[in-house]
């Protein structure tokens, strides 16, 4: 029941993060699959068979890989935001941390394989 719970609040997550621009979408939905597997197979078929995120979650699932739009949308919004976030940003040491916070990330989306297009 727990897993169901934590899977429904990360889909909720992922449902704002759709409109807000610094709010992940996909990490959240990766999440929120992961208790639903533990959890409920139907919550789980039915974030499998959404038409948006579902190929994504497959891919993902079975092969650790994102749709290259995804890769390339991800690491442009990053470097947009971190941009931002140093240009209002008034202490240097404020900066620094964005950009530190920010890289390990980065990295991590970059270095992932582009899916294959089967599914």
């Amino acid at each position: 029941m727990l897993f169901k719970i934590v899977g429904i609040f990360f889909v909720g997550l992922a449902f704002i993060g759709v409109f807000l621009p610094l709010l992940p979408t996909t990490p959240f939905l990766l999440v929120a699959t992961a208790c639903f597997a533990k959890s409920s197979p139907r919550l789980h078929q039915m974030l499998l068979n959404n038409k948006i995120f579902g190929p994504m979650i497959y891919h993902w699932q079975t092969t650790r890989s994102i749709p290259q739009r995804a890769k390339v949308i991800a690491l442009i919004s990053m470097v947009l935001a971190v941009m931002w976030s140093v240009y209002i940003l008034p202490a240097i040491w404020l900066k620094v941390l964005v950009i530190c916070l920010v890289a390990w990330p980065f990295v991590f989306i970059f270095r992932l394989p582009i899916a294959k297009k089967n599914k």
